[in-house]
C-alpha cells in the first residue's frame, strides 16, 4: 500500500512539474524580469539533469545490449568471439594523433610507422537496427607517410584449445569505407618455434564481408599450438574514413573430403 501510495503521488508531482514548465515557457515573453532570470537558472539546472538522464537512458536502452556476444555461427562451431573493442566500452571515446603499438582495451593494439601520426579513433556506439556489436570503431587518416598500417587482434586462449589442422577460422566484419581502399586480414598461428600466416584480402563490395582460414593447407603442428592473432592491415589509407561496425570470429571443422 505504501509503494502503491508513492508512486501514485510521484505521478502528480510530475503532472505538476510539466504543467508548471508548460506555464512558464508560454508566458515567458511577458514575465518580469526578475521572476524570468530566475525561471531560466531554474531551467538550466533541469535540463543538465535531464540530459544526463537522457544520455544514460539511451546508452543503456539502445540496440544492441552492451556486453552482447550474440552473431550468426556457421552449423558445427565449436568456438566464437566477439573482441571487447566491439562488445564493451573503452575508458576513452577517442584518440588523436594516435602512435603506433597503442593498446585500444586488452586485445587490440594499432601499429603503423608514421613519422607524423595524422591518425585518430574513436569508439562509436552502435544503435541501428541490423547492428548486433554494441560498439564499433571508426578510424580517420589524414597525411599519411608511413608504409603500413593495421590493428592486431589478439585471439583469446580458448581459440587455441583443441584446434585441428581441419578447422576453418571465419572472420566476419561490417565495414565503412569513404572512399576504396584494400584491406587484408592475416591470420596468424604460433606452434612452437614457428608461426604458420594465411592472408585473405577482404571483400568490400558489401557492408558485411567474411573471409575463411583453412589451416589444412598450412604445416600446423596440432600438439604444440601457443597463440593466434589476426592482423588487420589497410593498404593506402590516407585522407580516408573507415568504420569497423562489428568484428566476429568463429571456428568449425571442415567437412571430411
Amino acid at each position: 500500500m505504501g509503494k502503491h501510495s508513492a508512486g501514485l503521488l510521484e505521478k502528480v508531482l510530475l503532472r505538476r512539474t510539466r504543467a508548471f514548465w508548460s506555464r512558464a515557457a508560454r508566458q515567458a515573453a511577458t514575465v518580469d524580469l526578475s521572476v524570468l532570470r530566475q525561471q531560466r537558472t531554474e531551467a538550466r539546472i533541469l535540463r543538465h539533469k535531464l540530459d544526463e538522464l537522457t544520455y544514460h537512458a539511451d546508452n543503456r536502452l539502445a540496440l544492441p545490449r552492451i556486453g552482447s556476444t550474440s552473431f550468426p555461427k556457421p552449423a558445427g562451431t565449436d568456438w566464437s568471439w566477439r573482441p571487447q573493442l566491439w562488445r564493451g566500452a573503452l575508458p576513452f571515446k577517442g584518440l588523436s594523433a594516435v602512435e603506433s603499438k597503442t593498446r585500444l582495451g586488452d586485445e587490440a593494439t594499432i601499429f603503423h610507422d608514421c613519422q607524423i601520426s595524422e591518425l585518430s579513433l574513436r569508439q562509436l556506439r552502435n544503435t541501428r537496427e541490423a547492428d548486433l556489436a554494441p560498439y564499433g570503431l571508426r578510424m580517420d587518416v589524414f597525411r599519411f607517410d608511413g608504409s603500413f598500417l593495421s590493428l592486431v587482434l589478439d585471439l583469446p586462449q580458448s581459440a587455441t584449445d583443441g584446434l585441428l589442422k581441419r578447422h576453418l577460422v571465419r572472420m566476419e566484419a561490417i565495414v565503412e569505407v569513404e572512399k576504396p581502399l584494400e584491406i587484408f586480414a592475416r591470420l596468424n598461428v604460433r606452434h612452437g618455434p614457428n608461426t604458420e600466416q594465411i592472408v585473405r584480402e577482404l571483400p568490400l563490395y558489401d557492408d558485411k564481408v567474411m573471409v575463411e582460414f583453412d589451416l589444412a593447407y598450412t604445416k600446423l603442428n596440432e600438439k604444440r599450438v601457443e597463440a593466434i592473432w589476426v592482423d588487420l592491415i589497410f593498404e593506402g589509407p590516407e585522407m580516408n574514413q573507415v568504420t569497423l561496425r562489428d568484428v566476429t570470429f568463429s571456428r568449425n571443422p571442415r567437412a571430411e573430403l
